[in-house]
């Protein structure tokens, strides 16, 4: 378990930074700095070692100021975990031309973590951390529907993966592939609409049960679905496969543009 560290977890409010808080709150000793969109409204009271911010993180004012408030809580200690889980996606078809909301995707689940992993190593100055990010198994292989979102994951994908290299040896760099997970980051995804959840699906607590264990025991990567893994095997050696699941996930995308009479 988790205990004694100064913690900063950000998209705290629900789905796994929901479910990895309840977590974290049950170790001894640990301080969670629980910032979210909608932290003060759902997360006041929760637990006395939570203190709820609500800010926006996909800006670079939000993040600066979730580190200032971290200096505030912790009385200047340093912060042993930085989980950066805020995210959000869109699930539709890209035939559209929106740079705003474009532009948006990328800001909070590209842009953001990475500023975040620099504002940390900069908090850090040679001391050991943990920087955990939640990327995605959809940031190792994109799907229909999710293009946008797909793209914004891959990009923090090829981050890590080109920073891992050389990033210095105080900071521990542990990240998250989960499949789809059962949370209502599908009701998110298509503005309340209902569709067809992508398959496999995970809950939320299963998720970051292995989330958390991983980052206390020092793991890079983290893939809860071990149906997701044996699959990465399975279309490596017949990519067929892949063209078949990537056929039925379109399929569902067609009935969900029907459905909205497009």
């Amino acid at each position: 378990m988790i205990t004694n560290k100064n913690i900063v977890l950000t998209g705290a409010s629900s789905g796994i930074g929901l479910e990895v808080l309840k977590l974290l709150v049950k170790g001894e000793g640990n301080v969670i700095l629980a910032p979210a969109l909608d932290s003060e409204e759902k997360l006041t009271g929760f637990a006395e070692n939570v203190i709820p911010m609500n800010v926006d993180t996909g800006s670079a004012e939000g993040v600066d100021s979730i580190f200032e408030k971290a200096n505030e809580v912790f009385g200047g200690k340093k912060i042993d975990i930085f989980y950066a889980n805020a995210g959000f996606p869109y699930y539709e078809a890209f035939d559209y031309v929106d740079w705003d909301r474009i532009k948006r995707i990328f800001d909070v689940n590209t842009i953001s973590p990475i500023y975040t992993y620099a504002k940390y190593q900069e908090h850090l100055d040679g001391r050991d951390g943990i920087m955990a990010m939640t990327i995605s198994a959809i940031g190792q292989m994109a799907m229909p529907g999710y293009a946008l979102y797909s793209a914004s994951k891959f990009g923090l994908q090829g981050f890590q993966q080109g920073v891992r290299v050389e990033k210095p040896k105080n900071i521990q760099l542990t990240c998250l592939y989960p499949v789809a997970t059962d949370t209502n980051f599908f009701k998110v995804a298509a503005d309340g609409e209902t569709f067809e959840k992508p398959f496999p699906v995970q809950t939320p607590d299963v998720v970051a049960r292995k989330m958390v264990k991983g980052i206390e025991k020092g793991k890079k990567f983290v893939s809860p679905s071990f149906l997701f893994g044996l699959s990465k095997v399975l279309m490596g050696i017949c990519p067929p496969v892949r063209t078949v699941y990537w056929k039925l996930e379109n399929e569902k995308l067609n009935r969900f543009k029907k459905k909205m009479g497009k």
